[in-house]
Protein backbone atom coordinates (compact mmCIF):
# COMPACT_ATOMS: atom_id res chain seq x y z
CA UNK A 1 0.00 0.00 0.00
CA UNK A 2 1.80 3.32 -1.10
CA UNK A 3 1.12 6.07 2.03
CA UNK A 4 1.11 9.31 1.39
CA UNK A 5 3.08 11.30 4.18
CA UNK A 6 2.44 15.43 4.23
CA UNK A 7 3.60 18.30 6.39
CA UNK A 8 7.04 16.75 6.97
CA UNK A 9 9.50 19.32 8.70
CA UNK A 10 12.73 20.32 6.59
CA UNK A 11 14.92 18.42 9.18
CA UNK A 12 13.45 15.06 9.33
CA UNK A 13 15.14 12.03 7.34
CA UNK A 14 14.05 9.59 4.98
CA UNK A 15 15.46 7.48 8.11
CA UNK A 16 13.53 9.23 10.54
CA UNK A 17 10.08 8.28 9.08
CA UNK A 18 11.54 4.77 8.11
CA UNK A 19 12.26 4.18 11.92
CA UNK A 20 8.80 5.80 12.49
CA UNK A 21 6.61 3.34 10.43
CA UNK A 22 9.18 -0.17 10.95
CA UNK A 23 7.13 0.03 14.17
CA UNK A 24 4.17 -1.00 12.52
CA UNK A 25 5.11 -3.47 10.04
CA UNK A 26 7.60 -3.94 7.37
CA UNK A 27 8.17 -1.39 4.57
CA UNK A 28 9.33 -1.68 0.68
CA UNK A 29 10.39 2.19 0.58
CA UNK A 30 10.51 5.50 1.92
CA UNK A 31 10.77 8.48 -0.32
CA UNK A 32 10.78 12.29 0.72
CA UNK A 33 10.56 14.35 -2.71
CA UNK A 34 13.05 16.86 -3.24
CA UNK A 35 13.12 20.19 -5.06
CA UNK A 36 15.13 19.22 -8.64
CA UNK A 37 16.76 22.30 -8.39
CA UNK A 38 17.85 23.16 -4.62
CA UNK A 39 17.82 19.65 -3.10
CA UNK A 40 15.48 21.03 -0.39
CA UNK A 41 12.95 18.44 1.15
CA UNK A 42 9.18 19.75 -0.22
CA UNK A 43 6.99 19.09 3.08
CA UNK A 44 5.73 15.38 1.71
CA UNK A 45 6.68 11.81 0.33
CA UNK A 46 5.71 8.12 -0.08
CA UNK A 47 6.11 5.14 2.44
CA UNK A 48 5.09 2.24 0.56
CA UNK A 49 4.08 -0.84 2.77
CA UNK A 50 3.34 -4.78 1.59
CA UNK A 51 0.55 -5.77 4.15
CA UNK A 52 -2.45 -4.11 4.11
CA UNK A 53 -3.24 -4.38 7.83
CA UNK A 54 0.17 -2.97 8.75
CA UNK A 55 -0.15 0.42 6.43
CA UNK A 56 -3.29 1.02 7.95
CA UNK A 57 -1.87 0.59 11.34
CA UNK A 58 0.77 2.82 10.67
CA UNK A 59 -1.49 5.67 9.18
CA UNK A 60 -3.96 5.32 12.43
CA UNK A 61 -0.64 5.74 14.56
CA UNK A 62 1.11 8.12 12.62
CA UNK A 63 -1.48 10.59 11.63
CA UNK A 64 -1.77 13.65 14.00
CA UNK A 65 1.50 12.84 15.61
CA UNK A 66 4.52 15.54 16.13
CA UNK A 67 7.45 14.60 14.39
CA UNK A 68 10.67 17.77 14.30
CA UNK A 69 8.25 20.53 15.45
CA UNK A 70 5.66 19.62 12.27
CA UNK A 71 2.25 17.33 12.80
CA UNK A 72 2.34 14.81 9.94
CA UNK A 73 -0.60 14.45 7.61
CA UNK A 74 -0.57 10.46 6.93
CA UNK A 75 -3.21 9.10 4.71
CA UNK A 76 -3.48 6.44 1.78
CA UNK A 77 -1.70 8.07 -1.21
CA UNK A 78 -4.04 8.79 -4.04
CA UNK A 79 -2.90 8.25 -7.82
CA UNK A 80 -1.82 11.50 -9.56
CA UNK A 81 -4.73 12.92 -12.03
CA UNK A 82 -4.11 11.66 -15.41
CA UNK A 83 -2.29 13.54 -17.47
CA UNK A 84 -0.85 15.84 -15.19
CA UNK A 85 2.83 16.25 -13.65
CA UNK A 86 2.11 18.51 -11.12
CA UNK A 87 -1.41 18.49 -10.64
CA UNK A 88 -2.26 22.26 -12.58
CA UNK A 89 -5.10 21.87 -14.94
CA UNK A 90 -2.71 23.16 -17.55
CA UNK A 91 0.12 20.04 -16.57
CA UNK A 92 2.59 22.47 -15.27
CA UNK A 93 2.99 24.24 -18.86
CA UNK A 94 3.32 27.90 -18.53
CA UNK A 95 1.41 29.75 -21.45
CA UNK A 96 4.34 31.49 -22.23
Amino acid sequence: MNIYVGNISSQLTEEEINEAFAAYGQLTSVKIIKDKYTGENRGFGFVEMPEKAEAEAAMAGLNGKEFKGKTLNVNEARPRPEGSRSGSPRGGRSQW
